[in-house]
């Protein structure tokens, strides 16, 4: 298993670390209507449940990125790991930056991933 691979699995638990953000804490939270919860929401909680959305939306381009490079096999395998280990840090970066509410720098962040996933992509040619 490939530190790449690895960083996949990382990439999938992601919006669940962000969905506990949201929720824990909150005694308002029902299991029977989340996403009427999720509609009442504010502040950093609301923020938590958009970074997992946004987590759920970039992921299986990422997923996707790390398999094909794998499966092209152009790329040097030390270089598909730094690529997909930076995605992860990158959205590390962004889920704090969004809770921050600092706009920009989650923005960079958010940049800084795609720009990843690209690299995965490239390096597989």
């Amino acid at each position: 298993m490939t530190t790449a691979f690895w960083c996949v699995l990382i990439a999938a638990f992601m919006p669940v670390a962000l969905a506990l953000t949201s929720k824990i804490g909150d005694k308002s939270f029902t299991n029977r209507s989340p996403r009427a919860w999720y509609e009442t929401l504010s502040g950093y909680r609301q923020r938590a449940a958009w970074a997992q959305a946004n987590s759920h939306e970039i992921f299986p381009v990422f997923a996707a990125a790390v398999i094909i490079s794998h499966i092209a096999g152009g790329a040097e395998q030390s270089l598909m790991d730094l690529y997909a280990m930076t995605f992860i840090v990158s959205r590390i970066a962004f889920a704090g930056f969004y809770l921050a509410d600092q706009h920009l720098a989650r923005s960079l962040a958010w940049t800084v991933g795609v720009l990843c996933i690209i690299g995965l992509f490239v390096s597989a040619v």
